[in-house]
Parts: structure tokens; C-alpha cells; sequence
């Protein structure tokens, strides 16, 4: 089978039978409000349909490759939110989490100043150090235990998981890109690092605005300004200077850390919670947390630093597995790959070589095990016996079924839509504007993250036809390229994969339309930014591009 963007010879009807998958995911989630797993078979029903009958993809290779997107779904997509939630589990079956809630309180009650270090710095931590769903699965089952409401603690997570995107699971998405666009992967994280900053800045006001107003986000104008401000100037200064593999860890950390030291000289006026929770206590000690189940009469530091344990072990861990020479190794030694059968070269790009699909089954390298690893060593120190460890586990799965079901359906969609073209077809529509072309970039890689989940995916899926299409209209490529990394992150948000990953973890499952509507607007708002920024790149602030030698 060869690929083809044009399949009825009208490029107008062909985008219009191409978007109709996409739009029955939107109908489904928004109008009908299905499930998840309810709206991802329809939508991939709807593209099976128009893969067949529209582009003439063979049935066995429509099945094959949904088959093959919903067993990358399973592995590692869903093997992260596996042992990100056990991991979470064994935190609260064994009290851990509870003192860390009653840590938070007595950092401050605030529930904005909360959402800040959770959903915004830490999340961006784990980003950088994880990816792959594990800050979202993490940070919003955290701000549910705090007592946010579960949609809120999602939606947040969720907004907040745009500003380090780019450079997360230590840069793989620029890494990425630089391979499939042969474009130095330095200047691609300058570039990057050179539009990011105004929208991690803006993103600490934004998301306070979004849960109590402006009014009262003016209250914690010093906290969202150290927030903000701290994680941009770190990250413009490390994706510049230091390449993409730090930004997030170092500008997370850096954030968590100035507003930790603002508040030691700060507090608002007035705590705000949700209109619907009871008024705080006038003050929460930190001493005022139950004992460990190890040590009733231990000192609050140790219970602390006990109760933290899990959260700094799967720090050590995933930042031992980004090592570049434990990563090869654990690679090297863990790793069953497999061409897939008849599906593997059997599609060919339009003009272009034979796709490859290869299944890796990279156990040990992966993110996943990582975390599960970080949960086993916290087992042994929460004071849970394995006969516990193992009924939580058990519990965890019984949890995320539906979950799981979902995440497979949503890659199965996205494989798809993929190896039948159907995404190409819209690509072509959007690199057929012209002058305009640098504004629509953006959404290119925006809708790439929405259907594949994953702003690497959409890296290698539209990467070649960014650069291509800049050359061809007199742009600088890094620019379009660019774009194509930072629109993708705001398309993180909505995608029906990122959905079912904060509804497994935020306890929404069935809920999942809810979510898609909370983030939906606000992906637009923080799109429509990114393309405007880009547009002033391309033609008017050209002194923004980093000099740089292309490899060619």
C-alpha cells in the first residue's frame, strides 16, 4: 500500500472525509458525553471506515496496525500509569500520603498556592524526568487527596503539563526532532527556549485565574510571580545554553524552591479554598500528623522525610534511568524487539521509503519500570507487608481497567490514522497557507499530540513537512520546527490519551468527556498565543532565530 494525501483528487473533499474521525471524537465527548473507551471505539470504528473505503488500506492492514497501536498503548503508555497510581496507593494504604497532606496544609492551607506547587512545579519536575503521562497520573491523584475536587485536580494537572512538555523525559521530543529533520538538536531547544518562557511565565496566573478569579489571583500576585518567573528564566537559560535534556528537572526544582523560600517571608491575606469546602483551622503544625506505622513516638522531621520517601526515591530512580549510559545499558540488556508481522514495510509514504513498524518491549529502560522499581523500595520502608504491597497492586488494576481499556482504543485510533494517511492529508491542507504558514505551524503539531498523545510522536510524524514547507515559502525551518515542538504541548491537554490518563488518576473514570470540556477552551486560548508568537518570528522578530549550521 502506498500512502496518499489527496484520495478523492479534491484536496478540500479529501481534508473533509479526513477530519471526520476527529471530529467524532469531539461530538462524542462533548455533545454525547460517552466514556472514553466508548468515544475511542467509535472514533476508531469512524477512521477504519474512512481508511478502507476512502484510502483503499487494505482490512488486515487497518486491523493490524490498530492492533499494534493498542499493544504500544498497553506498553509503556499504560504500564506508567500502572505503577504511577501503586505507587500513589501504597502512599495513602499506608498513611504516608496523609502527613504529607497535613505538610501541605502546614506550608499553607491555600488552595492556589497548592496548585502551584503541585500541579505547576512539581508536575514540570516529573515531566522532565518521566514524561510519558507519569506527572499528570502523579500530581492529580495528589491534589485529590488534598481535597480538591477530582475534575479540578485533573484539569489543572492537565493545563499546567503544558509549559514543560517540550523538553520532557529528559528532551526526547527535540532529540527527536533534530533526527528527523537533520536540524541541529541545540538550535531546536533554543528556538524552543526562546518561545516557552512567555507561556510558562503566563501559566501560574492563568491557572490561578481559572480556579478563583482574577481578583483573587491578584491576592497571590508574589507567589505567581516567583512561580512563573523563576521557572522561565531557568528554563530560557538551560534550553539555550545547556541543550534539552534539563530544562524541566532544573526549572521545576527552581520554582519549587523560590516559592518554598517566598513563603517562609509571605503569606496571603486570606486562605481560599473551593466555595463548596469548610473554612480552614486558623492554623494546621506540622506536628499535628499521625505517627509513622513504624515509629508512633517518632520526631515530625523523620515522619516527614519518612513520609516523603516514595516521591524522593522515584526522583533518584527516574534520573538514574535518564542517564545516558544506564539508559544504554538497561536498552542494551532489556529490550525485546520484533518487526510486526505483515504489517512491517508494508506501507509506503507518498513519495517516500517503507514505514517500519518494529514492537519494542523495552522492559527495563522504561519509565514504567522505573516507578515500579521506586514503589517495591517504597514498600519496604511505608511499613506495609508484601502480602499488602501485593493486594494494593491488585486493587491498582482493578482500578485502572477501564482506564486501560481506553488508553488501547485511543492508540489503536492514532496508529490508524497514521499508517493510513488520514493525518497527512490535514497536514497537506495546513502547509498549503502559504505565508500564513508559520501562524498555522503550531497547530500542526497541536493536532499531531492530540491524536497520537505524545509531543515526540508528533515530532517524528510532521517534523520532515514543517521544515520542507518552511524552505519552500522563504522561512528559517528552526522556526516551523519549533512551532510544530511548542504548538504540541498545547495540544497535551486535550488529547483522548492525556484525558485517560487524569481520569485514571484524578478517579474519573466515565467522567472523561467532563475533562475534555474543562481543557478544551483553554488549549485554544494558549494555541492561538504560540501561533501568533511564531508568526512574529518567522517575519518580524527575526533576531529571535539562533544562528546555527545546518547538517545536511
Amino acid at each position: 500500500m502506498v500512502q496518499t494525501t489527496n484520495p478523492l483528487h479534491h484536496l478540500t473533499a479529501s481534508v473533509l472525509v479526513a477530519i471526520l474521525p476527529i471530529l467524532v471524537i469531539f461530538w462524542a465527548l462533548i455533545i454525547r458525553k460517552m466514556k472514553g473507551w466508548q468515544a475511542g471505539l467509535l472514533a476508531t470504528g469512524t477512521a477504519a471506515l474512512v481508511a478502507i473505503a476512502v484510502y483503499h488500506m487494505p482490512f488486515h492492514l487497518a486491523l493490524l496496525s490498530a492492533v499494534n497501536g493498542a499493544a504500544y498503548g498497553l506498553f509503556p503508555i499504560c504500564w506508567i500509569v500502572i505503577t504511577a497510581v501503586f505507587l500513589f496507593n501504597i502512599t495513602i494504604r499506608s498513611g504516608q500520603f496523609e502527613i504529607i497532606r497535613h505538610f501541605m496544609a502546614g506550608i499553607t492551607a491555600d488552595r492556589r498556592i497548592q496548585a502551584l506547587l503541585i500541579a505547576f512545579s512539581f508536575g514540570s519536575f516529573l515531566e522532565g524526568t518521566a514524561g510519558f503521562g507519569a506527572p499528570v497520573a502523579i500530581t492529580a491523584a495528589m491534589l485529590a487527596g488534598l481535597g480538591f475536587d477530582p475534575l479540578y485536580a485533573a484539569g489543572l494537572c492537565l493545563i499546567a503539563n503544558t509549559a514543560p512538555v517540550a523538553f520532557g523525559s529528559i528532551g526526547i521530543p527535540v532529540t527527536v526532532m533534530a533526527q528527523v529533520t537533520s536540524l541541529p538538536e541545540q538550535a531546536i531547544s533554543q528556538i524552543i527556549g526562546r518561545t516557552l518562557p512567555f507561556l510558562s511565565a503566563l501559566l501560574p496566573f492563568y491557572l490561578v485565574v481559572l480556579m478563583a478569579g482574577f481578583k483573587k489571583a491578584r491576592e497571590v500576585a508574589p507567589a505567581v510571580l516567583v512561580s512563573g518567573l523563576s521557572f522561565a528564566v531557568i528554563q530560557f537559560v538551560t534550553s539555550n545554553w545547556l541543550g534539552p535534556a534539563l530544562p524541566d528537572v532544573l526549572a521545576g526544582l527552581g520554582s519549587i524552591i523560590s516559592l518554598l523560600l517566598l513563603l517562609k517571608f509571605w503569606k496571603p491575606r486570606s486562605v481560599w479554598r473551593f466555595p463548596h469546602e469548610p473554612a480552614p483551622p486558623a492554623s494546621v503544625p506540622t506536628t499535628s500528623v499521625p505517627a509513622s506505622p513504624s515509629s508512633a513516638s517518632a520526631a515530625p522531621a523523620p515522619r516527614l522525610w519518612w513520609a516523603l520517601s516514595p516521591f524522593i526515591i522515584l526522583t533518584l530512580t527516574i534520573i538514574i534511568w535518564g542517564l545516558a549510559p544506564v539508559k544504554t545499558w538497561l536498552t542494551a540488556n532489556g529490550t525485546l524487539q520484533f518487526p510486526v508481522p505483515i504489517l512491517h514495510n508494508a506501507i509506503r509514504e507518498y513519495n517516500g521509503p517503507p514505514i517500519p513498524h518494529i514492537y519494542r518491549l523495552n522492559y527495563m529502560s522504561a519509565a514504567g519500570t522505573a516507578i515500579l522499581i521506586s514503589a517495591l523500595l517504597s514498600l519496604l520502608l511505608s511499613g506495609l507487608t508484601l502480602k499488602q504491597g501485593a493486594a494494593t497492586f491488585l486493587a491498582t488494576l482493578r482500578q485502572l481497567r477501564f482506564p486501560i481499556l481506553t488508553i488501547a482504543v485511543v492508540l489503536a485510533f492514532a496508529y490508524l490514522v497514521n499508517d493510513s494517511g488520514i493525518s497527512q492529508t490535514i497536514a497537506r491542507c495546513l502547509a498549503s497557507t502559504g505565508f500564513l504558514f508559520p501562524f498555522f505551524a503550531p497547530m500542526l503539531g497541536w493536532l499531531g499530540v492530540f491524536i497520537t498523545g505524545s509531543d515526540t510522536s508528533s515530532n517524528a510524524l510532521f517534523g520532515r513537512l514543517q521544515s520542507a514547507t518552511a524552505v519552500s515559502i522563504g522561512v528559517d525551518p528552526i522556526v516551523t520546527v519549533g512551532a510544530n515542538v511548542s504548538g504540541g504541548v498545547i495540544g497535551k491537554m486535550i488529547s483522548p490519551q492525556s484525558i485517560a490518563v487524569a481520569a485514571a488518576a484524578g478517579q474519573l473514570v466515565g467522567r472523561e468527556s467532563d475533562l475534555f470540556r474543562f481543557t478544551l477552551k483553554h488549549s485554544f486560548i494558549l494555541l492561538s498565543l504560540i501561533c501568533c508568537i511564531v508568526l512574529a518570528q518567522a517575519y518580524w522578530l527575526k533576531w529571535i532565530i539562533p544562528v546555527y549550521i545546518r547538517h545536511l
